[in-house]
């Protein structure tokens, strides 16, 4: 029997209808760019696997360095021992980090990194004797599906059964360059209505929103206003972070720097999961205290894990690296060229790129999970592309190491898709 058969006896997949799409594609190995299934098939991995595999699946050095880790320290408990994995990965980390950021606390996925920066927020009020239970978050952000996360993102798709359980959050719109004074009076009218405790952002870029890329100055504008009424600011940089905008993280092309940042998929290379919640002096030092009770008391089990770690600190060597930076050079220029052809199409609305993100918006209006875009993510697929359209949004995010040729094929897979519909 098939893998593909087998998985459909126990297997329940994230965001996907059963009784309408039954069926999943069984890979069977990943290197580099090039994804295979038990059939034989290769598919180009356009989008890095949820933006996670940026230095390519099974990348031989992080493989290694991984199994070295593996020959010396699995898993050991955080909360009464540390180890070298863990405090190197923080040492390097804190080196390319935005100003400020001086504190690193291990979570094991996105969700739970923003799970883990919201309760900061909270807690870091509540020790000092003041109750903020309100947060601000853009319209149509994403952060996760825990319910924190779930509370301050605003994609309805996702939080619809769960509304009536969720924590307070007051919405604004996203900096176009525009409306950055009616977005500063949207706030004055939040913060003198509200107790805000924390302002939670994608930076310059929303990720499940369809790539939609916002306006620096105008959320630096925002930043700028939380700072000067003691308002949190959590950057989520779980999916930007790691390079893919052109910078190492979103964050560093805004002058105001956030107080708590979060991250994950990339973090690890997509080898292992793993996220990080870091947030600046300032934020740890508020839980210090004779207090037990005022102690941040929040622990995953595999907190800190050694492998992971290891695999952590392997990608941020690649990340510095001259070829990775070259590499990431090649993919904004390709796309920048890509972008001169295709935003002509007749089928194209509009389109943007942020670093090695690229994407376009069709012309036509479509369901998130509908007919139109599963027979699109259906056409790549028979073409040896994966992409995975975000409603009427096409968008890449392809790994750092993908070549000129398969780089080429994404483009051109693009184009006939338009040209079919």
């Amino acid at each position: 029997m098939s893998l593909s058969k087998r998985d459909k006896k126990h297997l329940w997949h994230p965001l996907k209808q059963h009784q309408l799409q039954p069926e999943s594609i069984a890979i069977i190995k990943a290197k580099g760019c090039i994804l295979t299934d038990e059939d034989g098939n290769e598919y180009i991995d356009a989008i890095s696997s949820w933006y996670t595999c940026m230095y390519g699946h099974c990348n031989d050095y992080i493989i290694e360095k991984t199994y070295q880790q593996m020959q010396q320290l699995d898993q050991i408990m955080f909360s009464d021992f540390t180890h070298e994995p863990a405090v190197k990965l923080s040492e390097e980390l804190i080196k390319v980090l935005p100003e400020g950021q001086n504190k690193i606390f291990f979570n094991d996925n996105g969700s739970t990194a923003v799970e883990a920066g919201i309760k900061m927020a909270l807690q870091y009020y509540f020790n000092k004797g003041e109750k903020r239970s309100t947060f601000v978050a853009f319209e149509n952000g994403f952060h996760g599906d825990t319910f924190g996360a779930m509370s301050v993102s605003g994609l309805s798709v996702y939080n619809g059964p769960f509304e009536d359980f969720l924590i307070d959050v007051k919405r604004i719109q996203t900096p176009n360059g525009k409306n950055h004074e009616d977005i500063l009076n949207q706030l004055r009218e939040i913060t003198s209505n509200h107790q805000v405790a924390g302002f939670i952002y994608e930076p310059l870029l929303q990720g499940a929103a369809g790539m939609t890329i916002h306006d620096a100055d105008g959320l630096n504008d925002i930043l700028r206003f939380c700072k000067q009424t003691n308002i949190l600011t959590i950057a989520d940089e779980v999916m930007t972070g790691f390079g893919k905008t052109g910078k190492y993280f979103a964050s560093d092309y805004i002058e105001t720097k956030p107080d708590i940042m979060c991250f994950s998929k990339a973090l690890t290379a997509g080898l292992i999961p793993m996220a990080i919640t870091s947030c600046t002096q300032n934020i740890y030092d508020a839980f210090l205290s004779n207090d037990m009770a005022k102690g941040f008391f929040h622990c995953h089990t595999y907190s800190g894990n050694p492998i992971a770690c290891a695999a952590a600190i392997a990608g941020i060597e690649l990340l510095q690296s001259e070829t990775i930076q070259n590499n990431i050079k090649r993919i904004i220029k390709a796309h920048q060229e890509f972008n001169k052809t295709i935003k002509a199409h007749p089928k194209v609305k509009s389109t943007r790129q942020l670093g090695v993100v690229f994407a376009l918006d069709l012309d036509t209006k479509m369901e998130r999970y509908g007919g139109l875009r599963d027979k699109l993510l259906k056409f790549f697929m028979e073409r040896g592309v994966f992409l995975r359209p975000l409603g009427n949004t096409i968008y890449i995010q392809v790994p750092y190491v993908i070549s000129k040729t398969e780089l080429e094929k994404v483009y051109r897979v693009i184009q006939e898709a338009l040209d079919a519909l």
